[in-house]
């Protein structure tokens, strides 16, 4: 029997976990490719500049374009320019993002306990370890 790789399996459970969350976010103008990634990060970081944010979420200059211009759209972010670099954006959340907050934490809450339903709480700890270990051993 032939095993996908790891990455297929991390890459396939991705998929679908973007796809569910693409469409409980669709109601509320968030729309999908990790803009809700997006907005967490700058609700956590009010005054984040843009290039800090394609660091941070390890997206292209691009992806987070189109993404901070979508949700600037919608209105879950203002762009202020940055006092120190005129070509730089800071990005704050608007009142609308702040009241939007706790449905985007218990959104993603719900899609956490639904990818790890079927393990008990030592296997979801002992995930949460190897694949937070993966990350950091690759991430450097």
């Amino acid at each position: 029997m032939k095993r996908d790789s790891i990455g297929k399996l991390i890459s396939y459970i991705n998929r679908l976990n973007q796809k569910q969350l693409a469409r409980s976010f669709k109601p509320h103008g968030i729309g999908s490719g990790g803009h809700h990634s997006y907005l967490k990060a700058i609700l956590q970081r009010p005054g984040v500049n843009q290039d800090q944010l394609t660091n941070d979420l390890k997206f292209d200059k691009a992806t987070t374009a189109r993404s901070v211009r979508q949700l600037e759209q919608e209105g879950y972010i203002e762009r202020r320019v940055d006092p120190n670099d005129r070509r730089a954006y800071l990005l704050y959340p608007t009142e609308r993002a702040r009241a939007f907050e706790p449905i985007l934490y218990q959104t993603l809450q719900d899609a956490n306990e639904r990818l790890t339903s079927s393990l008990s709480a030592e296997e979801k700890e002992q995930l949460w370890q190897l694949l937070n270990k993966m990350y950091h051993s690759n991430n450097e």
